[in-house]
């Protein structure tokens, strides 16, 4: 399977030329290998996505709510329904449709199963409310729309708050355990592709107030071009401030910035902005340099090297901006730091390269509204298991 998981990697738009299984009409398949793969490695039988680089080998609300992404994007039903199934009775007590998902979930101290920690997770809330609002259109299942809408009324009422001086904008967890006058702010958390579906889905929430504050938030902490993981909005300063806890670092969490970006729809009013705003990456790679593991957002100044999944989460970055050499550079490091790997890839990096890979290779794309655009009349078949 892994050989497969390679080949995978290596057809996307600047490899077109490899060998690959023909369409009648719309010429070479899209390889879905790498989505097999990771279901082999990562989904239970019962729909459970597990983490093995935990010593809990937990679950959480963030890999369902992925899970049930590209299950859609790949037109996997079955997969879809199981992963949703375990999510709502081992999550949400069975109840999605009235609690917002527990985000952790593994094996206790005692050696027992269970819940870890019962707080719900904002960007697994909006991603599984967005999974379900598709899957209900896409699929027309009207019981998935419904469940979706009430998922998202839910994670409006519970983890957006009125930030003074600011206004409207989503908490990283419910606001009952929030408060200033530092409010902590995930900048991860929040794909404006998936607000631009929210607004059109519920038109009177807060969405469109939330994807403005978005985009200000992201220029205002970004001075050299890298997001933070982390960072607040101060009361006081009526500014956006750095992280008190986790101070101004951009690593495994403001790596999917870079990601949203790339992914937004051309004709998206706040595209430009935002990839002039988000340009350390793109000045590093295009002189060549390596991409750190963590950044000092304040100074521009990096240190370690970088895991494979960060170069993944970058290609739909470096697609958006026409940078073909910078893009064929990293899918070389790609395919190169596979083929030299001697144990499976953590769950994080294949998501980060499952994410990018896919949209690169052509499987899925997001519309000016946010909705999600797949390609299921040209996915290959799923290769059988070895």
């Amino acid at each position: 399977m892994r050989r497969r998981c390679l080949a995978a990697l290596a057809l996307s738009p600047l490899a077109v030329a490899l060998p690959g299984a023909v369409h009648p009409t719309t010429g070479p398949c899209l390889p879905i290998g790498d989505w097999t793969g990771f279901a082999e490695r990562h989904i239970q039988r019962d729909g459970r996505i597990i983490d093995f680089d935990t010593p809990e080998h937990h679950s959480t609300s963030e890999g369902q709510s992925y899970g049930l992404f590209f299950a859609l994007v790949h037109n996997d039903r079955p997969a879809f329904d199981r992963i949703l199934q375990w999510t709502d009775a081992n999550l949400a007590g069975g109840r999605l449709a009235q609690r917002l998902p527990a985000w952790r979930w593994g094996r206790k101290p005692d050696g027992q199963w269970g819940v870890l920690d019962d707080n719900p997770a904002s960007d697994s809330d909006l991603w599984i409310a967005y999974a379900l609002l598709e899957a209900g259109r896409l699929w027309n299942h009207p019981a998935f729309r419904s469940l979706g809408r009430d998922v998202l009324a839910r994670a409006a009422r519970e983890e957006v708050a009125h930030l003074p001086g600011l206004g409207r904008m989503l908490l990283p967890w419910p606001r009952s355990v929030a408060s200033g006058p530092l409010w902590r702010l995930n900048p991860s958390y929040l794909p404006l592709q998936l607000l631009r579906r929210f607004h059109q889905e519920d038109p009177e929430g807060p969405w469109r107030e939330v994807a403005q504050h978005t985009l200000h938030m992201v220029e205002a902490t970004t001075p050299h071009g890298f997001a933070p993981d982390w960072c607040a909005w101060s009361e006081s300063w009526r500014a956006f401030v750095a992280d008190a806890e986790k101070r101004a670092v951009g690593s495994y969490d403001a790596i999917r910035i870079y990601l949203w970006a790339g992914m937004l729809h051309a004709q998206d009013p706040t595209r430009a902005a935002l990839l002039k705003a988000l340009g350390g990456p793109r000045n590093l790679l295009q002189h060549k340099a390596a991409l750190p593991e963590f950044v000092d957002t304040d100074t521009g100044a990096g240190r370690g090297t970088a895991p494979v999944g960060f170069s993944g989460a970058l290609l739909p970055y470096l697609q958006a901006q026409g940078l073909q050499d910078a893009l064929a550079q990293q899918l070389a490091w790609i395919r190169e730091r596979l083929q030299a790997a001697s144990s499976p890839l953590p769950y994080y990096e294949r998501v980060l390269l499952l994410f990018g890979q896919a949209w690169l290779d052509g499987r899925y794309a997001f519309g000016r509204n946010g909705e999600l655009q797949p390609e299921w009349r040209r996915l290959c078949p799923a290769p059988h298991s070895a």
